[in-house]
């Protein structure tokens, strides 16, 4: 990578953490978007220097855009957003509608996103298959990671403002929810 990077991110979806950098050539007009290292947009000599770039970003295709804006003479500001949500307002949203775990099994650092609107759930970027049951105080999701069984369980909180309590649990022990 040049002496033209002006931005990097971190973006937390579901099957990862991906990060984003981002390199602007105000005297030569290009434009280059690495994920996770690789290259995915390149544009040479673009004589407009503001604008946009639109990209998608993970496995489901998340759409990304970078926002190029003139903020005086010839600085620039840049700013990300993820599915039409500036990163921060998006981060908040996905804090709400997922929970996250992070545990090390057999050695291995695993990172396991439950979906609440989907309850789908992702393990490493993998989407896990899974098998849902009824139990007297809610539900349970069953999945296997590497030979130990999960389970998230989902009760209810006793109030409605707060709705369901989502627990891992693995091999039977309770794992810690990740704030990300």
């Amino acid at each position: 990578m040049s002496g033209d990077l002006v931005g990097v991110w971190e973006v937390a979806l579901s099957d990862g953490v991906h990060r984003i950098e981002f390199e602007h050539g105000t005297t030569t007009g290009k434009r280059v978007i690495y994920i996770d290292g690789k290259e995915v947009v390149r544009r040479d000599w673009m004589f407009k220097l503001v604008g946009k770039e639109t990209f998608t970003v993970g496995g489901a295709d998340t759409k990304a855009t970078i926002n190029i804006d003139a903020v005086s003479g010839f600085a620039y500001e840049y700013t990300l957003e993820i599915n039409g949500k500036s990163l921060k307002k998006y981060m908040e949203n996905r804090a709400k509608v997922t929970n996250t775990w992070v545990l090390n099994l057999d050695g291995v650092d695993c990172r396991i996103v439950l979906e609440k609107d989907t309850m789908d759930i992702w393990c490493n970027g993998q989407k896990m298959e899974t098998a849902g049951e009824f139990v007297e105080d809610g539900t349970e999701t069953h999945f296997t990671v590497a030979n130990h069984d999960c389970c998230i369980k989902a009760v209810s909180s006793g109030r409605k403002r707060d709705g369901l309590i989502h627990s891992l649990l693995v091999d039977g022990v309770e794992v810690t929810e990740s704030t990300e």
